[in-house]
């Protein structure tokens, strides 16, 4: 990092499920721009830590912390560890997700809460535990990372389909209800992008309007991050409420 004051200097920031892909991407996005960054994974411990390694290599801070979203005590030990080390919280980016593939008729009550757990209720879990300190630090900034298949639906995927649409509806809710405490929520929504899928994950499900881009290719986490790291400084200061496509043309809302 240079000497240069960037645009996050001052500014800390959770990050969930980013110790690979676009939750990588994002998290080292906002370090370049000054943040700090609490790295967070359910599991994968060695990514986490190879992600607070990259950052400090280019000379920024970043620490690790391992927590299930899904558990709300581990959830509010993420957030006052934020706390305890870096001194507040003014950034969430409510990234951890989980896709799985089943029909609705034969899905269980079990299936279906597995991916609403940590799509949905994690995003509020986090939210809701980070408000408190953004509100104590005059304001902050909350990026849920929404679905492609909340807006036009997919096979096989009711809980994802569903949880994705009530991450936008999440969204709006924050939006409305902080704006007075100087907080911003906003959604971005990755189209089809080029990552590196775990071993328990399910195909890329088909979608109504065919897995083609205008740009006839797939998006990289960068790109995604990119849309991220402007919502979050201060140029995006008049921007809330919103859910920003990122999807090379696939979609047009």
């Amino acid at each position: 990092m240079s000497d240069i004051k960037l645009p996050l200097t001052g500014k800390n920031a959770i990050v969930t499920g980013s110790s690979r892909n676009i939750g990588r991407a994002i998290a080292l996005a906002l370090a370049a721009d000054g943040a700090t960054i609490v790295i967070n994974a359910r599991a994968d411990n060695e990514g986490a830590s190879a992600v607070v390694a990259e950052i400090e290599t280019a000379g920024g801070r970043a620490i690790k912390h391992m927590a299930d979203v899904t558990d709300e005590t581990a959830v509010n030990a993420l957030a006052k560890a934020a706390v305890d080390t870096f001194g507040g919280i003014h950034i969430l980016v409510n990234n951890a997700a989980v896709r799985r593939q089943q029909a609705l008729e034969t899905m269980s009550l079990a299936q279906w809460r597995d991916v609403t757990a940590v799509i949905l209720d994690g995003a509020f879990l986090c939210a809701r535990a980070c408000l408190p300190p953004m509100v104590a630090a005059g304001g902050g900034v909350i990026v849920n990372i929404g679905g492609i298949s909340a807006h036009f639906g997919a096979v096989d995927r009711p809980h994802v389909v569903a949880s994705k649409a009530g991450v936008v509806g999440l969204t709006k809710a924050i939006a409305v209800d902080y704006a007075d405490k100087g907080i911003r929520a906003n959604c971005v929504v990755p189209g089809t992008m080029d990552t590196t899928r775990g071993k328990d994950a399910h195909p890329v499900a088909p979608h109504p309007g065919g897995n083609v881009a205008l740009v006839n290719r797939l998006g990289t986490p960068e790109e995604l991050a990119a849309a991220v790291r402007y919502l979050c400084s201060p140029e995006a200061g008049y921007v809330t409420g919103q859910t920003l496509h990122v999807n090379g043309g696939r979609y047009l809302p």
